[in-house]
């Protein structure tokens, strides 16, 4: 949600909020694996839109697909399409990102 906010307030650009939201995505990313790791995910296979407790972790994926492309970190944009591509096909569709 942090991250989320932050792209709403940088509307697009390059600023102190686009960073931000880097940064909250990134962590959300990394608590997010840490959960699924937990729960006997093996870093690889389906990780569900539909299942809610999910969409926290592909929330973070999303948003942090949208800050690295605001700048400019492309490979990091599309490590983080494939990456929703191999959870969910569904999800980059659920978060805005087709």
């Amino acid at each position: 949600q942090l991250a989320e906010a932050a792209l709403k307030r940088a509307g697009g650009e390059v600023n102190h909020d686009t960073v931000a939201a880097y940064a909250f995505a990134r962590t959300g990313y990394h608590r997010g694996l840490d959960l699924l790791r937990r729960n006997g995910w093996k870093g690889f296979g389906p990780v569900p839109w539909s299942h809610e407790p999910n969409q926290g972790f592909l929330r973070s994926v999303g948003a942090l697909a949208s800050a690295a492309k605001t700048i400019g970190e492309t490979e990091e944009y599309a490590r983080c399409l494939d990456l929703l591509e191999d959870c969910d096909p569904r999800a980059a569709n659920e978060l805005g990102l087709d």
